[in-house]
């Protein structure tokens, strides 16, 4: 599986959680360590986490390792390392607080709309 089909599979992961503000980092040429970052945020701790283990699961299902899951437990910033795809999901006051996206502000940007049904 190439890296955009697993940028999907993450990104559909945690939409299916009603994850916010989702965006992707295209980490090509920026990074050593992976093609792109997924960041988005939950409202509470408990969608955090649900948006975690959906991207977790759906990583199981399409039979793509999870090199390493962190922050699980405490919800505020969990990362999950899927190799060439690293998602963020944040609790909403730790991404305003960090900013990944300013830290990163070279690589180049892609939202994702969500729709309202």
């Amino acid at each position: 599986m190439n890296s955009d089909q697993l940028l999907n599979i993450a990104v559909e992961a945690t939409e299916n959680k009603k994850a916010e503000d989702i965006i992707s980092l295209k980490m090509k040429g920026i990074s050593d360590m992976t093609d792109y970052f997924v960041v988005c945020h939950g409202n509470n701790e408990k969608q955090v986490q649900a948006i975690a283990r959906s991207v977790k699961d759906a990583a199981s299902e399409a039979e793509i390792e999870v090199k390493r899951m962190e922050g699980f437990n405490d919800a505020r910033w969990i990362l999950i390392n899927l190799s060439n795809v690293v998602v963020h999901v944040f609790h909403k006051d730790e991404r305003d607080y960090y900013n990944i996206e300013k830290l990163y502000r070279d690589a180049p940007l892609e939202s994702y709309r969500q729709v309202v049904y």
